[in-house]
C-alpha cells in the first residue's frame, strides 16, 4: 500500500508539472522590459516569449504580434522552443505510460512485475522530460541576467525575467520529483528462494 500511495503522489505532481510546461511554453512572458535604473518609461511594458512578443499599454491595451519567420529567430529560443516541446511530448508519453504500470489500474495486473517495469519506464521518461525544461528554462534565464548585466546593452533594451519562465521551473522540479517518486515506488527485485539442495550419501548404503 506504502509503493501504491507513493506511486499515486508521484504521477499527481508530475501531471501538474506538466500541466504547467505546457502553460509556461505557451505564455509570452518568458523575459518582462525591466525598469531597473534610469528606463522608468512605464507607459508601456514589453514582453517576449517563445512563439511572440507583446506589448501592454498603460490604458490596458496589449498588442502581441507573432513571430515571422523561424530562421531569424536568435538561437536560444529555437533551443529553448525545441527543449520545452521534446519535454510536453516526452510527458505525455510518460503520462500514458506510468498510467499502465500504475498498482490503481488494472493493465498488466495479472504480471506484477512486468506491471513494476512498466511503472519504473514512466518515472523515467518524467525525469527527462523534467530534466529538457529545466535547461531550456535555465539557459533561457541565464541568457537573461547575461544581458541585463552587460554595460554594453541599452537601458531600454534590458529585460527581467517573466513570469513563463517561473512557472517553467516550477513545472520542471514538479515533474523531476514526481517521476523520482515514481521510479522509487518501484519494488527491488525479489531474489528467488531455491531449495536447499540434497545431497546423495555414500555410495552403497540406504537410508530408510
Amino acid at each position: 500500500m506504502a509503493n501504491a500511495g507513493m506511486q499515486m503522489l508521484g504521477f499527481v505532481l508530475a501531471f501538474l508539472g506538466f500541466i504547467g510546461l505546457i502553460t509556461a511554453t505557451v505564455m509570452s512572458e518568458w523575459k518582462a522590459s525591466s525598469y531597473a535604473g534610469d528606463n522608468i518609461i512605464t507607459a508601456q511594458a514589453m514582453y517576449e516569449g517563445l512563439w511572440k512578443s507583446c506589448v501592454s499599454q498603460s490604458t490596458g491595451q496589449v498588442q502581441c504580434k507573432t513571430y515571422d519567420s523561424l530562421l531569424q529567430l536568435p538561437g536560444m529560443i529555437q533551443a529553448t522552443r525545441g527543449l520545452m516541446v521534446t519535454s510536453i511530448l516526452v510527458g505525455g508519453l510518460a503520462i500514458m505510460v506510468a498510467t499502465v504500470g500504475m498498482k490503481c489500474t488494472t493493465c498488466l495486473a495479472d504480471d506484477q512485475q512486468q506491471k513494476d517495469r512498466v511503472a519504473l519506464a514512466g518515472g523515467i521518461l518524467f525525469l527527462i522530460s523534467g530534466l529538457c525544461a529545466l535547461v531550456g528554462s535555465s539557459w533561457f534565464g541565464n541568457n537573461i541576467a547575461r544581458e541585463f548585466y552587460n554595460p554594453f546593452t541599452p537601458t531600454n533594451s534590458r529585460y527581467e525575467f517573466g513570469a513563463a519562465l517561473f512557472i517553467g521551473w516550477a513545472a520542471s522540479s514538479l515533474t523531476i520529483i514526481g517521476g523520482a517518486f515514481l521510479c522509487c515506488s518501484c519494488p527491488e527485485r525479489s531474489s528467488v528462494k531455491r531449495p536447499p539442495a540434497r545431497f546423495a550419501g555414500p555410495p552403497g548404503k540406504d537410508h530408510v
